[in-house]
């Protein structure tokens, strides 16, 4: 699962910015009635409530056809700027490099309220008690925009330098943890950091919020902007009924466990590990202080983004570092949510 991830984060500013420009008068066209839904990874329990949609039929409901495109190697926010979908499933960071090179795309609803990563070391490793003792240790890493940055101000913050070596291992970065050529890595903890406790490989896991670092939407629906302007009732009639199965996945985790195995049967090896998953999101990740899923807060937003924009790691259209500190109510909305 940390590859989903790498992959929906892993966003080339400047391919961005070019495919805006060429495809920017046809961004907001789509398949005739049909919504398309660009997944960033196999099916997983980040697309539960997308799947509790479907199977109780949701968008059935609301007279929606709605198709679920498969994952493939583009970035989501670049299928979607380009018009090939109307909404698709991002990350707070891919979301937010895609906008500021000039992708048309906009946030919808935040499934996940927190960061649902942290930083892994082998259990076993008694010398490695904080993130400053990362200190000249190796990280085995993605090559992820912001990636190293946030990791030195997480070690900064634990009273350490922040410095050390990267290696992009991607995939493989789990199992040099493991082997000893690396030391630490990011994981994703409902997905493997369960997966290694199953596997007889537990982890440890530092969390950036304990440590002084903003929190992040985990996972993002992004929609096509362009879309929402042309259809803005069917947009609200899809992101109230994908709210409603990302509820139910929040409210009832099980039951909708139930619901994303049935949609793909054969896709789990561990099935154990999709009810464990599930259960840990909607206990820990997937509710805001109400108790509802979806909302998003330019707080939220401009601390994380902000850490970006700050760090000088945001470019815009034209390829150069943005000077002016965007505003970042506008890089989502929560017009299209159930009101409370």
């Amino acid at each position: 699962m940390t590859g989903r991830l790498r992959r929906a984060l892993a966003v080339v500013v400047t391919s961005v910015a070019l495919l805006s420009a060429l495809t920017a008068c046809a961004s907001g066209g789509d398949s005739g009635d049909k919504i398309r839904f660009a997944l960033d990874w196999t099916p997983n329990t980040n697309h539960t409530g997308l799947y509790v949609a479907m199977q109780q039929g949701f968008f059935a409901d609301a007279g929606l056809d709605v198709e679920i495109l498969p994952y493939n190697n583009t970035s989501v926010d670049t299928v979607i700027d380009a018009g090939n979908a109307e909404f698709g499933i991002s990350t707070h960071n891919s979301a937010t490099f895609a906008r500021a090179a000039g992708a048309h795309t906009k946030s919808v609803l935040a499934p996940l309220q927190h960061w649902a990563t942290g930083i892994g070391v082998r259990a076993d490793r008694a010398d490695l008690a904080s993130p400053k003792d990362l200190d000249g240790k190796t990280y085995a890493g993605f090559g992820d925009p912001g990636e190293k940055e946030a990791l030195q101000q997480v070690i900064r913050n634990a009273g350490g330098t922040g410095d050390f070596t990267s290696v992009t291992l991607g995939s493989s970065a789990y199992e040099a943890v493991y082997s000893g050529k690396a030391d630490f890595t990011v994981s994703y903890l409902a997905w493997e950091g369960i997966e290694a406790e199953h596997h007889g490989t537990p982890m440890k896991y530092f969390r950036y919020t304990d440590f002084g670092f903003p929190d992040a939407y985990a996972i993002l629906i992004n929609a096509n902007e362009d879309w929402l302007t042309a259809n803005p009732d069917r947009a609200r009639k899809f992101v109230q009924a994908l709210q409603r199965g990302y509820q139910i996945a929040a409210d009832d985790p099980d039951a909708a466990a139930r619901d994303l195995l049935a949609a793909n049967p054969g896709a789990f090896n561990d099935e154990k590990l999709v009810f464990e998953s599930q259960r840990m999101l909607a206990e820990q990740f997937m509710k805001g202080a109400d108790g509802r899923v979806g909302g998003q807060t330019r707080e939220q937003w401009a601390a994380n983004s902000g850490f970006l924009f700050r760090g000088g790691l945001l470019s815009g259209p034209d390829g150069a570092a943005l000077s002016t500190e965007p505003d970042w109510s506008s890089y989502f909305t929560n017009e299209y949510l159930t009101n409370p």
